[in-house]
């Protein structure tokens, strides 16, 4: 399994996919919402990221590249059972940033596998793990 390329991603014309990026960073995708800065180092807020995914109910598959700082796993609804893609790369707060310096900020692209619309079932995933994290961060 590889790793999305936020660089090159290019958004369906259906409603069921969510992009959080920070700004410039997703080429010609245009996101939903805008990635904020966190005070941790990239790493760090990589190894928080990973922890709070895999804390999660029907998260399956999880890919991780500690390297790369990706990770890549299927997210399961809770009723129908659908399965959706989410990828996942935290980047340093600015551009050539270093893995270890303090400021991070990351790149969230869920979607569906099936169907035209997702009732907003990406766009709630993206946002309560934004939600942890951000209490995660504010408490460390």
């Amino acid at each position: 399994m590889e790793f999305l390329d936020f660089l090159t991603l290019a958004r369906p014309a259906s409603p069921n996919t969510y992009l959080l990026c920070p700004e410039g960073y997703c080429g010609q995708a245009k996101a939903d919402s805008v990635a904020p800065r966190f005070a941790e180092s990239p790493k760090d807020l990589f190894r928080l990221v990973t922890r709070l995914v895999r804390s999660e109910p029907r998260v399956r598959d999880v890919l991780e590249d500690p390297d790369a700082l990706a990770i890549r796993y299927v997210a399961v609804t809770p009723v129908l059972r659908f399965k959706d893609d989410v990828d996942i790369r935290v980047l340093p707060a600015e551009p050539g940033g270093k893995a270890k310096e303090p400021g991070a900020t990351l790149a969230i692209y869920s979607r569906s596998r099936v169907g035209y619309s997702d009732f907003g079932a990406n766009a709630k995933r993206v946002g309560n793990l934004m939600e942890k994290l951000q209490t995660a961060t504010m408490d460390t």
